[in-house]
């Protein structure tokens, strides 16, 4: 345990802890850096969901001795005129699906608490009900007093944080007007990005950073692509699926499952949870017709959707997606739960890259010359 070694290490750790520190200290200096920074991140992020989305399509048109302009401005006009479709043919009635699902929520929802009370009463747990049950009466006589009073403190609340709602507003405005932009330069220079980040590193650093770029992209690339297309398949067959068996808001819920199966396995859970209040409301026959079509969906998206489009490019174990959700989500928010995965995902990459590289480089067994590592290629020749 002792040695050269271990002094060095201890030495980095307090250097890290007085660093952490002293940063602590100061960080009103990085109050900019920080407002920077929020005004920038989002529309980086949605234009570079656009531009991934947007690549192939334009790879596509050059290999068809397109120029690239006029193939980004085709694809400007494409996106524009597939917008404007969905605006006009299938906004309005998710609009009138919504409208009624909100006015008709309340009072599925007590249909569903009275359906539930005399299932309770006529089953093996009436004695244990009828010892809670007039506590549960109370509370579902206090819960439109709770409500109003919730919604009166919200109200208090954004009236006295308006001028940050609107700035939020104005910012988010901003970040959508601003993407077009980005997304037309991400097109016409983005794959030249990296040749400009390699010419400012050392020559023999080149080689190895241009690997990690190269994962980092298809990373990025596999995960954007296969996930939106996973989820709008997702939605397609949930609204054909609750069409067919005459499910109402069947628009509405299926637009919802496709929004919501961005995020792995928890998404599907939040998607399915309107629709069986609904079925529930409806009949039994009802939730088992939902079950019948949810569990076709899920075994065609596990078992067809999926590997197809995803693959096993990400190579993500189940157990760390929940970790890695839960854990961005506490920090972050909405936006960690979105991004929580394809960030860990590059996170992996950069560190499994720079692990090989330490272990080509003390590992005894590895070929060494003149106590430095030798790159070895994927053909595991020593080059």
């Amino acid at each position: 345990m002792g040695g050269k070694n271990t002094i060095f290490a201890l030495i980095l750790i307090v250097l890290v802890g007085l660093s952490i520190f002293i940063f602590d200290l100061v960080s009103f200096v990085f109050n900019p850096l920080t407002v920077f920074l929020g005004n920038v991140v989002l529309p980086i992020i949605l234009a570079t969901i656009v531009y991934y989305l947007l690549r192939p399509v334009l790879r596509l048109l050059e290999s068809l001795k397109i120029p690239r302009i006029w193939g980004i401005l085709i694809l400007f006009i494409a996106v524009i005129g597939l917008v404007t479709l969905l605006v006009f043919l299938i906004f309005p009635f998710l609009k009138t699906q919504s409208i009624r699902f909100v006015e008709n929520f309340p009072e599925d929802f007590r249909i569903l608490v009275n359906n539930i009370t005399v299932w309770l009463q006529g089953s093996m747990f009436s004695e244990y009900y009828a010892t809670v049950e007039e506590d549960f009466n109370e509370m579902i006589q206090d819960l439109p007093a709770q409500i109003g009073v919730f919604f009166q403190d919200t109200f208090t609340r954004v009236a006295s944080g308006v001028t940050s709602i609107i700035g939020a507003i104005t910012s988010f405005i901003l970040a959508i007007v601003t993407v077009p932009f980005i997304v037309f330069y991400l097109l016409k220079d983005g794959e030249k990005l990296p040749q400009y980040v390699l010419r400012l590193l050392p020559p023999r650093m080149r080689e190895e950073t241009a690997d990690v770029f190269q994962s980092i992209d298809k990373q990025i690339s596999s995960y954007i692509q296969g996930q939106l297309l996973v989820s709008a398949a997702i939605g397609v067959m949930v609204f054909i699926g609750f069409s067919i068996i005459q499910m109402p808001y069947a628009l509405l819920l299926g637009s919802i499952a496709m929004v919501t199966s961005v995020v792995p396995y928890l998404g599907p859970i939040i998607a399915i949870t309107p629709a069986v209040i609904i079925a529930l409301v409806m009949s039994p026959w009802m939730l088992l017709k939902l079950a019948a079509v949810w569990t076709v969906v899920q075994l065609v998206e596990g078992k067809f959707i999926s590997p197809q489009i995803m693959g096993k490019t990400l190579h993500i174990h189940p157990i760390t997606i929940i970790f890695v959700l839960v854990t961005s989500g506490a920090l972050f928010g909405v936006a960690g739960v979105i991004l929580g995965i394809p960030g860990y995902a590059i996170v992996k990459v950069i560190v499994t890259h720079f692990f090989h590289l330490f272990k080509m480089r003390y590992n005894r067994y590895e070929p060494v010359v003149d106590n430095h590592y030798e790159y070895v290629s994927k053909t595991n020749k020593v080059e």
